[in-house]
């Protein structure tokens, strides 16, 4: 005679937190992209996301020995779920979070560290913005030496007028919103909003000749918060590559190097 065994509570609750949570993290990001709330209810909301996945998981391990190791309750395959989704609700803050203590307390990325691209075009959208558009100096191109060695300029052979029409085509491929662009100028401003939370980043782009060719110099710089985590390191450093990667395919003869 088949004995029944009852439903695992911990299962049932492994699965609650784990479902809580992933929603807690989904909602952080989309309220402060739709301006519902301050980013910083948004981080807070983040965190306590990943606490609750994380008892989560530990419930739902726990869950799993009892109704698949000692079989004194049912639930399996609900422990199982409550632990896979409880994973991929702790895992991106995680992340985030290391990279955070990891990142410098930047926010303002550029090329060229000596004599960094002016922006003018995107003031009038950064007239709320918390984080100034002069440039930090000496400490923060120490700090960003340090930490990206990656963003350094591009070099190319064709004449400035000529891998401006790239250089723009590469920007709106990136998805930003241009707000300037100046041929004769060799100049591009444009605004960035970052995925999951929406800040708004602003990025401008001087193309200079250079040995007969061009140079590229760009400068990426938030208008809200602190550290940017390497996100605007990490824009620029795409966007070159890409550039870099549409001139080679139109004509090798246009690249020279970064």
């Amino acid at each position: 005679m088949a004995i029944h065994r009852p439903w695992s509570k911990l299962a049932l609750t492994g699965l609650g937190l784990a479902l809580i949570s992933i929603q807690m993290a989904a909602l952080s990001g989309i309220g402060s992209r739709m301006g519902m709330w301050h980013f910083s209810v948004g981080f807070s909301a983040l965190k306590w996301a990943a606490i609750l996945a994380m008892v989560g998981l530990a419930v739902s391990l726990v869950a799993f020995y009892v109704t698949r190791i000692r079989k004194t309750r049912r639930g399996t395959v609900l422990a199982v779920l409550g632990a896979i989704i409880a994973l991929s609700s702790v895992t991106p803050p995680l992340i985030w979070m290391q990279r955070a203590t990891e990142a410098p307390r930047i926010h303002d990325i550029t090329t060229d560290t000596t004599h960094p691209p002016a922006f003018d075009a995107v003031l009038p959208l950064r007239r709320d913005a918390p984080n100034p558009i002069e440039y930090g100096g000496a400490d923060i191109a120490r700090q960003q030496q340090a930490f990206y060695p990656e963003v350094k300029p591009a070099m190319f052979s064709l004449p400035p007028r000529q891998l401006f029409e790239s250089a723009l085509a590469v920007a709106k491929e990136m998805g930003w919103r241009i707000v300037a662009a100046d041929p004769e100028a060799g100049r591009i401003e444009a605004t960035d909003t970052t995925f999951w939370f929406g800040f708004k980043d602003d990025v401008v782009i001087r193309i200079t000749p250079h040995n007969g060719g061009s140079r590229v110099d760009v400068r990426s710089l938030s208008r809200v918060g602190l550290s940017d985590v390497g996100t605007n390191a990490e824009r620029i450093v795409g966007y070159l590559d890409t550039l870099m990667l549409r001139v080679e395919q139109v004509g090798p003869a246009g690249l020279m190097t970064r």
